[in-house]
């Protein structure tokens, strides 16, 4: 079981699940989860990533509300108590610093993209703009980020939207857009949580054309040759 453990800079202790490739990884990846904790969909997809050549890691980070908090999609008590920890009980800053140690534990295997999904949208938008050795932000359907629309990003960033998508109407996308001209945005024929296939909203060619996007954007932004600092590394 690919479980681990990170250390914040503040010494508090989280869970994570993380995923190796099978040969020399390309770069690190850091998956940030919905409102449901890292469920089935979180992993999956952090084993997708290492299938395609990343060591990737989810950050388990409701830990410091709840510990191994994983919720499914079709219950209301699970989507309220979901909610109610992502944007009520959890501290914004010590969930940076969380974070923070979710990066710093991938950047051993070279430059760190960020992507992440729903509340982990736009804490991905947050992490590209405050945390340090990021290189690149891929964001799903990022409830809030029109609210730090004036925040500057450290690299370069893509979002994607479904067009459909109630939670996220297309006048904050716009507002994104015209403040942050050097973000990709991609809009698609789709509602929110297009990209998991536990929900009803599930649509597969939108989620596979912004899979293959933001491999082409890690691609770009974390496989080039470069110095990296190899002295962080992920405890089991």
């Amino acid at each position: 079981m690919p479980q681990r453990q990170l250390t914040a800079a503040d010494g508090f202790t989280l869970g994570a699940y993380a995923a190796m490739p099978a040969g020399s990884a390309l770069g690190g990846v850091v998956v940030i989860q919905e409102i449901f904790g890292v469920n089935r969909h979180i992993r999956a997809v952090v084993d997708e990533y290492a299938a395609a050549g990343y060591a990737a890691v989810a950050p388990q980070i409701f830990d410091r509300v709840e510990r191994d908090v994983e919720l499914g999609y079709t219950e209301q008590a699970d989507f309220d108590k979901g909610l109610r920890i992502a944007f009520q009980d959890l501290d914004l800053a010590d969930t940076l610093k969380d974070l923070q140690a979710a990066v710093d534990a991938m950047a051993a295997h070279g430059k760190v993209g960020v992507v992440g999904y729903c509340f982990g949208g736009l804490l991905t938008w947050l992490s590209a703009c405050e945390l340090d050795r990021v290189a690149a932000g891929s964001a799903y359907y990022g409830g809030g980020i029109a609210k730090y629309v004036d925040r500057k990003a450290r690299c370069p960033v893509m979002m994607h939207f479904g067009e459909k998508d109630a939670h996220i109407p297309m006048n904050e996308v716009e507002a994104i857009r015209k403040a942050q001209p050097d973000v990709q945005i991609f809009v698609y024929d789709a509602d929110h949580g297009f990209n998991c296939n536990d929900r009803a909203s599930y649509d597969a060619p939108s989620a596979l054309t912004a899979k293959e996007r933001t491999l082409a954007f890690f691609e770009k932004h974390l496989t080039s040759p470069d110095d990296f600092d190899k002295t962080v590394v992920m405890s089991t």
